[in-house]
């Protein structure tokens, strides 16, 4: 199973993108907590493309996602920034910085791929088969530190 979806530079194409995830996962019949960790991750990566980088050419940004075995691979493309996409560690009164820290702690592993002037953060998360109430995974454990 896999996706590419083009979203307006906008705030609003975070939700869009979160809800065609989902979907997806849970229609291939991706465990709850998994689709949970995965939707979350796009939400950060998508969500500090639309802040820190530019839209592609088209005006748009890219998000694609990969299932294949029990892992899928979620990306967002986009125009490129000033800085390279880095985990943060911002201190406790810091009010953002920890996109891609929450990203490293999700996924069993994240880069960045430059292709000209397109842009691609990934990251690769286990999306095993069943079913669950999205409270087993990593999201619960996020919520239960606060």
């Amino acid at each position: 199973m896999s996706s590419v979806v083009l979203l307006p530079y906008a705030p609003s194409s975070v939700a869009v993108a979160r809800q065609r995830l989902s979907t997806d996962l849970h229609d291939c019949g991706v465990f709850a907590a998994a689709i949970d960790d995965a939707v979350l991750v796009v939400s950060e990566l998508l969500s500090n493309a639309l802040r820190h980088a530019h839209p592609l050419p088209s005006g748009m940004v890219k998000v694609t996602w990969l299932r294949n075995d029990d892992h899928i691979e979620v990306a967002v493309s986009d125009g490129g920034a000033a800085t390279e996409p880095r985990a943060g560690r911002p201190t406790l009164s810091s009010l953002g910085g920890r996109g891609l820290g929450i990203v490293e702690y999700v996924a069993e592993s994240w880069g960045v791929r430059h292709d000209g002037d397109t842009t691609t953060v990934w990251a690769i998360l286990p999306a095993p088969n069943g079913t669950g109430n999205g409270m087993n995974g990593q999201v619960a454990a996020l919520r239960e530190a606060g």
